[in-house]
């Protein structure tokens, strides 16, 4: 089956929106913090029970994915015609964007890998020996900073497929179907430029 560039941005954006959609919700169920019970000589922390860690989790995976995709859109041969990386990357605006895309895929997954962590630790070290604990989860709004970096890593590889396809076109000397830039078509004016 082959893969058309339609296909791989729809993948792309799907699993960023996911990332986005899922850090989002988590943030939003995310409780403020846990309820200390007082034991023999320590604090037990009770948490409510929430879906964080496992929407966490999920959108670890669908930010994966979409980073996956985005840099499999960059360097996929489409309709099976290779070109060079050095082509790829001629122009600088395709460096500096590629370079931004996986900087903040490599950020966003980092924070949301941190927050899963953090609020998973929390809940399952529960048990506590300073007696002044009060309980708390992942600081409030990683999850939602995470989220919206990961949305933003997502239309960062669209952009990069973007110029790599006009990379593509550049290099295999592929025509517009548009038409050739600054062609236009003079027929039915006079020398006043009136119809």
């Amino acid at each position: 089956m082959a893969f058309q560039t339609a296909h791989i941005s729809l993948t792309v954006t799907a699993f960023g929106v996911l990332a986005f959609i899922l850090g989002v919700i988590a943030e939003n169920k995310k409780p403020a913090s846990g309820t200390p019970i007082d034991g023999k000589g320590v604090i037990i922390c009770k948490f409510p029970s929430d879906p964080t860690v496992a929407l966490g989790s999920i959108s670890i995976i669908a930010l994966f994915l979409s980073t996956c995709f985005g840099l499999f859109s960059i360097f996929y041969p489409y309709k099976g015609k290779y070109v060079p990386t050095e082509a790829l990357f001629r122009s600088t605006t395709s460096v500096v964007f590629f370079i931004v895309a996986v900087g903040v895929s490599v950020l966003a997954e980092v924070l949301l890998i941190w927050t899963t962590i953090t609020e998973a630790l929390h809940i399952s070290r529960n048990i506590h020996h300073d007696l002044n604990y009060q309980c708390p989860t992942a600081k409030t709004g990683l999850f939602g900073g995470a989220a919206f970096l990961a949305l933003d890593a997502s239309l960062f590889w669209l952009i990069c497929q973007i110029l790599t396809l006009n990379a593509r076109a550049d290099y295999l000397e592929e025509d517009d179907a548009k038409g050739e830039y600054g062609e236009v078509l003079g027929t039915g004016y006079d020398a006043r430029g009136k119809p």
